[in-house]
């Protein structure tokens, strides 16, 4: 159905009601919506054929369970409101008392993914309802069932039906524009501009969860066979259609060539993807603009590697969902820097290395989640926030700062009468 004329004031209104419900009793709801789901989990692969039984498992049931335990067991103690106590007060303020407090925002607007739409929508949603909002969730194209599933779970496990509206694929543009409290976006760049255009005409915040080209930097003295085996995991993890996937690889030139023999040696045993056909094309014209351009390119299994891409790096700058690695020979990590700081995306990076040097290097980053010799499986874990900067996005998702943006500070100061003639 499309969004009613009424729908956004209809959500308001069921918020408000949702909002006196108790704390405790939101959370024991997240925990039968938990249980249920883990009861679902054998029929969970067959809503993504496309994707090997093992890793929809992994990449959407587990971080959910883990993200609803989060909830229940922290949800109370981080939407909690706190007291200014005397101390600190200013003297121009004698016999005030002042207390913040976190307020839902009402009705939520969730534009969901294409290539996690159980887990990313899962755990935005229950952290609006835990906030105390109403949603509405627009999936995206293939995600239907996952969101019917979704929101038959949480109504299954008593959470209030009117708390949840799930629209039709194609109903984006009139959902942005129908005056929502807050929007969350998880998609490209290029979508998160169309709808941040629209949002400012009603002055709807946003949290955007955007595009990555992630970068991995490959100290010396890293384990090349280590950096390898990370490297294929993450460019094959459902079909190359993930946000933090690795990308862009920089590696000192003398490491270069044994890094790329251990990777040929490596993908040339892995079975074949079903990668998505648009991102085959947009690939493509990636590749020819490589080449045009000097480049060297090669592919090996599904997973195409730019083995000479030095000087060429800032046609790497664009977010294609595909299984690709392009390697970068540096004189040292100073130039990988710079060369990353060149770039507009700046969701994930990866270090591998000796851990002291890599922490260094990883406060010199600007992406949101970095992860030290490894990638992409420590970001799943539900106490830490997601979020980018620069083309990437802006906002968090998930974690306790996730939860916190769910909802509004709100300030409620108190003069004793006594106090209050000047």
């Amino acid at each position: 159905m499309a969004l009613p004329d009424d729908a956004v004031e209809r959500l308001r209104r069921a918020a408000e009601c949702w909002d006196a419900v108790p704390m405790a009793v939101r959370l024991r709801l997240v925990g039968r919506f938990r249980r249920l789901l883990r009861r679902r989990w054998r029929m969970l692969p067959g809503l993504f054929p496309k994707r090997p039984a093992v890793e929809t498992l992994t990449a959407e049931l587990l971080p959910l369970l883990a993200a609803c335990r989060f909830l229940e067991q922290n949800a109370e103690k981080v939407l909690r409101g706190r007291k200014a106590g005397v101390g600190g007060r200013p003297l121009w303020l004698p016999g005030v008392t002042s207390r913040v407090e976190r307020r839902p925002f009402g009705a939520v607007l969730i534009l969901a993914p294409g290539n996690y739409p159980l887990m990313l929508p899962g755990i935005q949603l229950l952290q609006a309802l835990v906030a105390g909002n109403a949603v509405t969730l627009k999936p995206a194209p293939g995600g239907e069932a996952a969101a019917r599933l979704l929101v038959g779970l949480l109504v299954q496990a008593g959470f209030p039906p009117a708390m949840c509206m799930i629209l039709p694929t194609d109903s984006g543009v009139e959902a942005v524009t129908a005056g929502f409290d807050l929007i969350v976006l998880t998609g490209s760049a290029q979508t998160g501009r169309s709808v941040l255009q629209e949002a400012a005409k009603t002055l709807t915040p946003t949290i955007m969860e955007l595009s990555g080209v992630d970068s991995v930097f490959v100290l010396p003295g890293a384990d090349l066979d280590h950096v390898a085996r990370r490297l294929v995991y993450g460019a094959r993890l459902n079909n190359g259609a993930t946000c933090i996937a690795p990308h862009r690889v920089f590696i000192c030139h003398e490491d270069k060539a044994a890094l790329l023999t251990v990777l040929r040696s490596m993908l040339v045993q892995k079975p074949a993807l079903s990668c998505d056909s648009a991102g085959r094309a947009r690939l493509a014209a990636l590749v020819g603009q490589i080449k045009a351009a000097g480049g060297r390119v090669e592919t090996v299994g599904d997973v195409t590697i730019f083995t000479q891409v030095e000087g060429l790096h800032a046609l790497l700058d664009t977010d294609i969902f595909m299984p690709w690695l392009a390697l970068t020979g540096v004189s040292d990590m100073e130039e990988a820097l710079t060369l990353e700081k060149g770039m507009s995306y700046a969701l994930g990076a990866s270090i591998f290395g000796p851990a002291t040097m890599a922490t260094g290097l990883a406060r010199r980053l600007r992406s949101g989640s970095i992860c030290i010799n490894d990638l992409i499986v420590p970001t799943a874990d539900p106490r830490l926030p997601f979020g980018g900067t620069g083309g990437s996005g802006y906002g968090a998702t998930r974690g306790p700062e996730g939860l916190l943006a769910l909802t509004r500070p709100v300030t409620i100061s108190t003069r004793r009468p006594a106090f209050s003639g000047f």
